[in-house]
C-alpha cells in the first residue's frame, strides 16, 4: 500500500469518525421527545439511503450488472453491516449499560487481528499487538464503562453479537468492488438495509414511536424533522460514503482501528453541543486510541503477509475467497469474482 494512499485514506477516516461521531448528538434530542431508539436508527438509515441513491444510480452510470454481480455484497451490507449490528447493538443497551454495549462493541478491530492470526496461524507483528493495546486502554477510558449492576449474560451475548457485526461491517467494505461504486454500496446498502428495519419494527420486534412536535436541540427549539434530516445527511450519507472509502484504501484492519475515533469524536460532540462533561482520563484515552492507530498504521506489510479472501467461508454463504481484509467475511458468491484481484490487508 502506498504510503500517499494511506495518508489519504486515514484522512478520508477521520472525516467518517467525525461525521458518524455527530449521530449521538443529533439523535438525543429526538429521544428526549418520545422518539424510540429504533425508530430514530430506521429513519436515519432510509434518510441516507435516499440521499445517496441519486449518487448511485449516476455512479453506475447504466452499468446494472455491476450491481448484479455484487448483489451479494450490497445485500451483507444491508441486512449485517446496517440492519443487524444496529438490532443486536439495541437489545444488548436494553439489558447492560450503554457505555459496556459500546466498549464492547468497538472492540471490532481486536476480534479481526485476533482472526487473522487464527487463520494464519502467524503472530501479529509486535507493533501490531501493542497498538491494539493501547488504543483499548484508549477505549476504555474514553467510554469509562461503568460497573453496576449484576451481569447480564443475554445482554452480553447481544453485545458481542455486535461487535462481530461492526467487524464484518469492515470485511464487506474493505472488498475490492469488482467494479461496484463506493457510493452505490453505501446508498443501496443503508436503503435496502432500512427497508429491513422497517419490517422488523412492523412485525414489533423493534419498538417504534414517533413524536412529530418541536424538539430541543442545542437550546433552541426546531420541528423534528431538522435534526432527522442532519443526522440522515451528514452522520450516515457522509459517514457511510466515507467510512466505505477508508476501508477501501485502507484495508478492514486499519480502518478498524480508525474507526474507535467515532468515539472520540462523539464524546467531544457531546461536550461541545449538549453540555456534557469531558474528564481529563477521557482527553487521555482520545490521545492513546490516536497513538494506537499511530502503532497500526507504522506496521510495514510484506507481499506475503498479505491476506487473499481472509474470510473465505468464514461469511455466509461465500465460497469465492475473493474478498480481503475485514469485506470478505461475510460476502457470497458472485460469478465473476477472482481471487487474485485482493489487495488489501486485514
Amino acid at each position: 500500500m502506498k504510503r500517499s494512499s494511506t495518508t489519504a485514506g486515514l484522512a478520508i477516516a477521520v472525516l467518517a469518525a467525525a461525521t458518524f461521531g455527530t449521530s449521538g448528538a443529533l439523535i438525543k434530542p429526538l429521544l428526549e421527545s418520545g422518539w424510540s431508539p429504533g425508530a430514530a436508527v430506521t429513519v436515519r438509515v432510509l434518510i441516507g439511503g435516499v440521499v445517496l441513491l441519486p449518487f448511485a444510480i449516476v455512479s453506475l452510470r447504466g452499468r446494472w450488472s455491476a450491481l448484479w454481480r455484487s448483489r451479494w455484497r450490497v445485500l451483507a451490507m444491508a441486512s449485517v453491516g446496517v440492519a443487524g449490528t444496529q438490532l443486536v447493538y439495541f437489545a444488548a443497551i436494553s439489558r447492560i449499560p450503554v457505555s459496556t454495549g459500546i466498549l464492547i462493541e468497538y472492540m471490532a478491530p481486536l476480534l479481526l487481528v485476533a482472526f487473522v492470526w487464527a487463520r494464519t496461524r502467524r503472530m501479529p507483528k509486535v507493533v501490531v499487538l501493542v497498538g491494539s493495546v493501547v488504543a483499548l486502554v484508549g477505549l476504555v477510558l474514553v467510554v469509562s464503562p461503568g460497573g453496576g449492576g449484576s451481569f447480564d449474560a443475554l445482554g452480553f451475548a447481544f453485545a458481542l453479537a455486535a461487535m462481530v457485526g461492526c467487524a464484518i461491517y469492515y470485511v464487506i467494505a474493505a472488498r475490492p468492488s469488482d467494479g461496484l461504486p463506493t457510493v452505490a454500496l453505501a446508498g443501496f446498502g443503508l436503503l435496502i438495509g432500512g427497508l429491513m428495519l422497517v419490517i422488523v419494527g412492523a412485525v414489533g420486534l423493534v419498538q417504534f414511536t414517533f413524536t412529530f412536535g418541536t424538539v430541543s436541540m442545542f437550546g433552541s427549539a426546531v420541528v423534528w424533522w431538522v435534526p432527522l434530516v442532519l443526522v440522515g445527511v451528514v452522520g450516515t450519507a457522509v459517514a457511510y460514503a466515507a467510512s466505505i472509502t477508508a476501508s477501501e484504501m485502507l484495508g478492514s484492519r486499519l480502518a478498524s482501528f480508525a474507526g474507535l475515533l467515532e468515539v472520540v469524536a462523539a464524546t467531544f460532540y457531546a461536550w461541545l453541543l449538549l453540555g456534557e462533561k469531558l474528564s481529563v482520563l477521557q482527553l487521555v484515552g482520545g490521545a492513546l486510541i490516536l497513538v494506537g492507530i499511530g502503532f497500526v498504521r507504522s506496521e510495514r506489510v510484506e507481499p506475503e503477509q498479505q491476506i487473499v479472501g481472509a474470510a473465505a467461508g468464514a461469511g455466509s454463504g461465500a465460497d469465492s475467497g475473493s474478498g480481503s481484509g475485514v469485506s470478505s467475511s461475510s460476502s457470497s458468491p458472485r460469478s465473476s469474482s477472482s481471487s487474485s484481484s485482493s489487495s488489501s490487508t486485514i
